[in-house]
């Protein structure tokens, strides 16, 4: 007899799934950008052999996915060819997913699994609900992205190390959870299986609140600059690090706002009343409860893991210390270049009150940064991580 493995979330791993290829073969998709395309190109390093079958209103984009190898077969719409698929991603807008399931839904063959790839799982589950189908869809939740979107920005590694977040319903076969968790190793991601409610309770909390905090803070220094816009001119190092997400696509962030309400309310007012604490604390000068502030704070930050993705897109970018002389900034990227190397973006950094390198360079993920690394500091170059 042998045991069931099972991963630290405990949750089982497929044998087939822990070597390295997805079980199921064939795979269909209702929309193909960022998220759903990086997943049909993990699949596709992982097992060259599947099948993917995809359908979105942008036909350019799945001409170009067929081309790249990403693609067999390119649906005209939602039809009987779904009939084919083992597993169908739903990797539309939240508000459109609903729709697309009762339109797939006489296409599922027997023991076909639906799942998705949103953000927020309540509108989805309650949806699956309504329309019977719980018996067949798991969602899923891949935390991870890019400040762009569309299949053109996917790539194959974009869910390597990040969770990838698992919600079955009250009526999901327990083999059809494990079909989708072997998916997520397949890809290289981290499968973590979690109540649907729980989920969105969290994300609220470590990336809606977050992102509602970003832009406030960004619109708070626009409106409070002067003529001379002094504030935005000294913004760099600490406030651009924690605001960068406030660049993040305004309509899908109302989208999810909007569907995880009941969530982000209960955490902002607690946000709010935590602030309100501190201005009491500010006005009665009482450096003491600040201090604790600033410890608390610290002690649990520190306590994160570094080796996962989270659901903010992180930034990869260090800085180098340089002399400001001509021709600095092409020397630097002649080195790069000379290895393949991608700069996403290289400029000066104007705020090092923490120490930081005058030039701040930035990647598109975290293999190029970690080579670029290796090979400033093979020229002698003293570089600072972000």
């Amino acid at each position: 007899m042998t045991t069931e493995q099972r991963d630290q979330t405990g949750a089982p791993v497929r044998p087939d799934a822990a070597q390295g290829g997805p079980a199921d073969r064939t795979f269909g998709f209702i929309g193909l950008g960022l998220i759903g395309g990086s997943i049909a190109r993990g699949l596709k390093r992982a097992d060259p052999s599947v099948r993917i079958l995809a359908y979105m209103r942008t036909r350019s984009r799945l001409e170009k996915a067929k081309q790249d190898g990403i693609v067999d077969e390119i649906l005209d719409g939602v039809n009987e060819r779904l009939r084919q698929c083992d597993i169908i991603f739903l990797c539309t807008p939240v508000e459109y997913n609903a729709g697309y399931l009762r339109q797939i839904r006489p296409f599922l063959k027997p023991g076909a699994v639906v799942t998705d790839v949103g953000s927020t799982k309540t509108n989805i589950h309650e949806s699956v609900a309504q329309l019977d189908m719980e018996d067949c869809f798991v969602g899923g939740h891949p935390m991870a992205g890019s400040e762009k979107t569309g299949y053109e920005h996917s790539s194959d590694h974009l869910l390597e190390n990040a969770y990838y977040i698992i919600t079955p319903t009250g009526k999901t076969p327990e083999s059809h959870t494990r079909r989708l968790f072997g998916v997520a190793q397949a890809i290289g991601a981290i499968p973590f299986v979690m109540d649907y409610q729980e989920h969105d309770r969290s994300v609220a909390a470590i990336s809606h609140l977050p992102h509602l905090i970003a832009s406030s803070l960004v619109n708070l220094v626009h409106d409070s600059d002067g003529r001379e816009q002094t504030m935005k001119r000294l913004a760099a190092g600490g406030f651009k690090d924690l605001t960068r997400i406030a660049s993040s696509s305004p309509v899908m962030w109302e989208q999810i706002c909007m569907t995880n309400a009941e969530n982000i309310i209960p955490m902002l007012h607690g946000y709010i009343e935590s602030l309100q604490s501190l201005e009491q604390s500010l006005r009665e000068r009482d450096s003491a409860a600040v201090s604790r502030l600033f410890e608390s704070s610290r002690a649990y930050r520190d306590s994160f893991a570094e080796t996962a993705k989270g659901s903010i897109t992180p930034e990869y970018s260090f800085t180098a210390d340089v002399v400001d002389e001509p021709g600095a900034l092409a020397i630097i990227s002649a080195i790069l270049a000379g290895k393949g190397i991608s700069i996403k973006n290289i400029g000066i950094n104007h705020n090092r009150e923490n120490g930081e390198g005058a030039l701040l360079i930035s990647f598109y993920d975290k293999p190029s940064m970690d080579a670029a690394w290796e090979r400033l500091r093979s020229y002698n170059y003293t570089l600072f991580a972000g």
